[in-house]
């Protein structure tokens, strides 16, 4: 299979895996550079989130500097382009290890957030869950003099700035216990819970094909699948600018920034007619 379109149109039910090159055209940078490196320092770990105040004071500081960029992105042509394999039934889940929702936002319905969702915030003691723009009122309330901070867009709602002292930056506690309030997604050193990897890997079971869109792999968590695709025979095609974890496991790479590599999805070049053709001569 040469192309991407054939590649799509010889299978009937895709196992697709998104990541940050989905939503870098939305405003959202990414992690990694072209050889899956980090392009700047790694994102904060639950041990350091949980064991030390000042961490979490400086996480707040500045998710609360990128909240307004990164909590009104909008879908882009990558993810109109997801939603036509599902509206088409080649879809069998779109896995996103992102946490922005742009995929939901755009229209697709069977997605599984790997890694959970940045707009809601959980108790880590109550469990209680809560909306990530209440907090984002309530921070910006008890913080009014950060409200003008000037900052630069970083990845998954981050922000960068220049030096600042975090702290005087007020957090407040779960509204329910008073307890620790966290994203409600996966940090780094966290597990993915368990129920969650394994709606994936019974969704993968079902597809006759992978089709990975804007990610390194370089993080386990979503690696994995390729593995466990490659494992089962089924054919794995990547789409992304640089180098991925599972490039030696690929039947087909296209590297080539996600709209452009998908384009042909919004623009019908490929007809249902002739992804029926395919897929019978296939």
């Amino acid at each position: 299979m040469h192309t991407l379109a054939e590649f799509i149109a010889r299978h009937d039910r895709l196992f697709i895996l998104t990541g940050a090159g989905c939503s870098t055209d939305s405003g959202i940078p990414d992690y990694r550079d072209a050889e899956g490196d980090w392009k700047r320092t790694p994102p904060v770990t639950l041990q350091a989130f949980v064991s030390d105040e000042a961490t979490r004071r400086r996480y707040w500081a500045r998710s609360m500097l990128g909240w307004n960029r990164f909590g009104r992105a909008q879908p882009n042509k990558v993810h109109h382009a997801l939603v036509q394999l599902e509206r088409r039934g080649q879809q069998q889940v779109l896995l996103t290890q992102n946490v922005d929702r742009l995929h939901q936002l755009s229209g697709s319905r069977n997605v599984i957030d790997l890694h959970g969702r940045m707009d809601v915030v959980r108790c880590m003691d109550c469990e209680a869950r809560s909306e990530r723009e209440w907090l984002q009122q309530e921070l910006l309330a008890r913080n009014p003099d950060w409200g003008s901070v000037e900052s630069r867009p970083a990845p998954d709602g981050d922000a960068d700035l220049d030096l600042a002292d975090f702290s005087g930056f007020d957090v407040p506690g779960c509204t329910h216990c008073g307890g620790m309030l966290k994203p409600d997604v996966v940090f780094f050193g966290e597990n993915v819970p368990r129920e969650r990897v394994e709606t994936a890997v019974a969704h993968l079971e079902q597809a006759d094909a992978m089709l990975v869109v804007g990610s390194s792999l370089m993080v386990y968590s979503g690696f994995r699948f390729a593995r466990m695709a490659a494992a089962q025979g089924k054919p794995i095609a990547a789409v992304n600018l640089g180098r991925t974890r599972a490039d030696e496991l690929l039947s087909l790479k296209v590297v080539q920034g996600c709209a452009a590599a998908l384009a042909f999805l919004l623009e019908g070049s490929v007809s249902s007619g002739n992804a029926m053709a395919c897929r019978a001569t296939g």
